[in-house]
This record gives C-alpha cells, sequence and structure tokens, in this order.
C-alpha cells in the first residue's frame, strides 16, 4: 500500500494568516479498495472539495464554528482556517470510480484498486 498513496504536502494558502489545520488521516486497505479517512470536526460535505488532477487527490476547504442565532462564543477550540493537503496516487488506483462520503465529521474517500491489481485464486489444473 505505502506505493499505491503517498502524502505529498500539507499546506494553507500562503496568502492567509489563518492556523493551519491538519486533519488527521487514517489510510486502510483490504484486496479491492483503499479507505482514506480525514477526520474534520466543524466541516461539512458543502465546505470541503475534493479534486484529482493527474496522479494527485488534493482534499481542500475551510473550517468554520457553528455559532447557532441567539448564543453567543464562550468557549472556541475550534478554530476557523483553510486546509488543503495533497496525495500523489499510483497507476494500481481506478480513478473513475473514486468516491467520497462525509459524516459525522470524517471524511471517506474510496479508492477502488484496478481490477488487474486486485488477488485473484489461480486455479491448478493437472495433466
Amino acid at each position: 500500500m505505502k506505493h499505491e498513496i503517498n502524502k505529498k504536502e500539507n499546506k494553507v494558502p500562503a496568502h492567509t494568516h489563518e492556523k493551519a489545520i491538519m486533519p488527521h488521516v487514517d489510510i486502510i486497505e483490504n484486496g479491492n479498495s483503499i479507505l482514506l479517512m480525514a477526520d474534520m470536526p466543524g466541516v461539512n460535505e458543502n465546505s470541503v472539495e475534493v479534486e484529482l488532477e493527474r496522479q494527485e487527490l488534493k482534499i481542500s476547504g475551510k473550517v468554520t464554528p457553528y455559532v447557532p442565532e441567539g448564543y453567543t462564543k464562550v468557549l472556541c477550540e475550534f478554530k476557523p482556517g483553510s486546509f488543503e493537503r495533497t496525495f500523489t496516487l499510483s497507476d494500481t488506483i481506478d480513478r473513475s470510480g473514486i468516491k467520497a462520503v462525509m459524516k459525522n465529521g470524517v471524511l471517506r474517500l474510496i479508492l477502488p484498486k484496478n481490477k488487474e491489481v486486485q488477488p485473484r485464486k489461480i486455479t491448478v489444473l493437472s495433466e
């Protein structure tokens, strides 16, 4: 798996003075796909973007703390800011089948492996 997806960079755009927000990422795999999970409290599906250009998969967005109408902040540990993480994918990933789902503050990216790299059984014949 270490050759199928590599972390490229973590950055906040240079033109901003916001504190860097780096979502923690777990990457797990099975024989058919890789699952990348990014922890993003305070981020919803409308404030995150996932882009794929050639071999680069980029996750970017903005964290905006939620304050309901009629409330004022007393303590705010969720800091507003932008984030961007880029990963380099190998040719073993089927780029056309990538899916992204945001649920409970976790972005899940399902990266299917190309059919030719998935494990398969080979039948042994006798002569």
